[in-house]
């Protein structure tokens, strides 16, 4: 049995964006998944998934397929894989629209797909419409997948990654269709990505994911400015700096993520943590998420203010 999801628990307000952020493998998909209940049959999953109320994971299969692509929409990441090849992209994106309003004609379906292409910025929709997945580009594709997650106005949008393998002009463009879509619709919005970049543009909120738990969850600039984990220090202080002067190093995270059939006893981060302390507390007792000195700002570390501290000297150390 491996715990791929280990205690997650997050809440998600009408027009906000909450990223998830992490390492591959930290269990940020599967808890997109989960919540559409998407997982494969060999799975479980306890907990509850709220949705205005209703319990997501006590809804008879009929009833969640009404839910899924209607009110809770995915874009998936890999966007070539998720589009059938055989069918022609417009068809594909009608039918999103028809399996949840069977009474809406053929000719109206093909209008609204058309507007919703147009929406995303794919030049000349109305041709497009008939060519097949292997005529657009990458970024097009994935233009194609938001377009069909929002064919039906969810109320809440999961985007899985969207803007990997895509070239840096591209992933803008891509941010701004679904910052657009966000503003249009009002829907609230899980962005999950491992690219920081992207969190600072876009998010409210951000939640950090390490070896299938949340370590620390916060608004983006109370955790971008006093990250208070060391995993999350970790991760920005990686990023490459455009005021950096000089041949210096790039910092790296030591070590790999632990498999998640073996986790390490009490902080999962321990083996690769500059502030733990062996054996107690971090090696035998595992920390709970707890609140900051921030509102609304929690992680899971036995010395967050410590790690705090190192963060603002970091980076006043950068910014110099």
């Amino acid at each position: 049995m491996v715990k791929a999801v280990d205690g997650v628990s997050f809440d998600l307000a009408e027009n906000e964006v909450l990223a998830v952020v992490g390492e591959s493998g930290s269990g940020k998909t599967v808890t997109a998944l989960s919540m559409l209940r998407l997982l494969p049959a060999s799975a479980k999953m306890t907990g509850q998934v709220l949705f205005r109320g209703t319990d997501v994971t006590a809804l008879r299969e009929d009833e969640a397929r009404k839910l899924r692509g209607s009110r809770i929409a995915m874009v998936f990441q890999d966007a070539l894989a998720a589009l059938n090849p055989l069918h022609r992209v417009g068809n594909q994106v009608a039918e999103a629209i028809r399996i949840h309003h069977p009474e809406v004609k053929r000719k109206e379906a093909r209008a609204r797909v058309v507007e919703l292409l147009d929406l995303v910025g794919v030049p000349n929709p109305g041709a497009r419409y008939d060519e097949y997945p292997h005529q657009f580009s990458g970024g097009m594709r994935q233009r194609a997948m938001i377009a069909m997650a929002i064919a039906n106005d969810p109320d809440v949008l999961i985007a899985d990654e969207p803007t990997t393998a895509l070239d840096v002009t591209t992933q803008a463009q891509v941010l701004e269709v679904l910052q657009r879509v966000r503003e249009r619709t009002g829907s609230g919005m899980v962005l999950i990505t491992h690219d920081l970049g992207v969190v600072a543009g876009v998010a409210d909120r951000v939640l950090v994911m390490y070896a299938g738990r949340v370590v620390e969850t916060g608004g983006v600039d109370q955790v971008f400015h006093r990250p208070q984990h060391p995993y999350t220090l970790g991760l920005l202080t990686s990023l490459p700096q455009l005021a950096q002067r000089g041949q210096r190093r790039l910092r790296r995270i030591p070590g790999q993520p632990p498999s998640l059939i073996d986790v390490p006893p009490g902080c999962a981060f321990h083996p690769r943590c500059a502030f733990a302390r062996l054996p107690e507390p971090c090696a035998s007792t595992r920390p709970d998420l707890s609140w900051t000195t921030d509102p609304g700002h929690v992680a899971a570390c036995h010395f967050s203010q410590q790690v705090a501290d190192a963060g603002l000297a970091t980076t006043g150390e950068q910014g110099s």
